[in-house]
């Protein structure tokens, strides 16, 4: 069992589920929790005729259904391995992994606008604070299986990957510190620069971004100077383009850290219509990595 090879070799916890032993203690004991409160509630809405407790036990405790969630999302396995892994049935995997991944977004939130989006005192105050530092933005394509019909097909091809992908966009802080906001799944062709407007609308209008060639022509966004046809770079521009690819290296750390998780990197095997929850989830475990987001004990 996964689990018991965890609570054996805990140092081994982060090569395996993507988090630390730590903080993977902190990530079960709020979704134990959480889980307990959303049973609680669904009891008290109905009308019970059997004694609670009833109906077929199941083979796994909840530290392991959550532990399941967590090595599919970074592993990847099909759910059939899946469940020869933790010794349970195909469909009873594929059920447990379905059924806790909600949980896990709900308590993980994906960004840091997204954990204080709720208080809108602190939302202004940080959307303030961040207009200090020039964020960085990038994007990120994953392929997917081609669409049966034929209009989709043409939607979701991607010319620069040569195949059917879905496209997200992160913005990070400066040395990859923070997850400030994401945008997740759109179309494969669909361009950085229109992503980013969008994205942009939930900063303050004097927020400065750093970004590549791609996002060239938007606003308050620096980006890298582009060699006009028959003519050189000065050697000014040259050392700007070098000194601005050092400060965006960091947003690829960041990408790099989500595709990390298998399931953001291969090609996703899951139904389309839960492609952004599993991907905000992702984007929350690389949060509680990186130690941006900290969960209570």
């Amino acid at each position: 069992m996964v689990f018991d090879y965890i609570e054996k070799y805990p140092h081994r916890t982060k090569q395996i589920l993507g988090i630390s032993y730590e903080q993977l203690q902190s990530l079960l004991n709020c979704a134990r929790k959480r889980h307990q409160d959303i049973k609680a509630k669904q009891s008290s809405q109905k009308i019970r005729i059997n004694a609670p407790g009833g109906g077929r036990p199941t083979k796994l405790s909840m530290n392991e259904q959550v532990c399941l969630c967590l090595f599919y999302l970074r592993q990847m396995p099909t759910f059939q391995v899946l469940g020869m892994m933790f010794g349970v049935s195909k469909t009873e995997a594929n059920d447990t992994f379905h059924e806790w991944i909600p949980i896990l977004r709900d308590i993980l939130p994906s960004t840091l606008l997204e954990q204080v989006s709720n208080n809108e005192s602190d939302l202004l105050f940080v959307q303030e604070v961040l207009t200090n530092f020039r964020l960085l933005v990038d994007s990120l394509e994953q392929p997917i299986y081609r669409p049966s019909d034929q209009q989709e097909q043409q939607e979701y091809f991607s010319g620069k990957k040569r195949q059917h992908t879905l496209k997200s966009q992160v913005i990070g802080l400066p040395e990859a510190k923070d997850i400030v906001e994401v945008e997740v799944g759109a179309r494969g062709p669909t361009a950085d620069i229109k992503m980013f407007r969008k994205s942009q609308e939930k900063f303050d209008k004097s927020q400065p971004f750093s970004g590549d060639k791609a996002y060239q022509g938007g606003e308050n966004i620096t980006t890298p100077h582009k060699r006009k046809p028959k003519q050189e770079l000065t050697q000014q521009q040259k050392d700007e383009n070098k000194a601005l690819s050092s400060n965006r290296i960091f947003i690829e750390h960041l990408i790099r850290l989500l595709k990390i998780f298998r399931i953001a990197s291969q090609r996703f095997r899951l139904k389309t219509d839960i492609y952004e929850q599993i991907i905000l989830t992702v984007c929350g475990l690389v949060r509680l990595r990186i130690g941006s987001l900290v969960l209570p004990n």
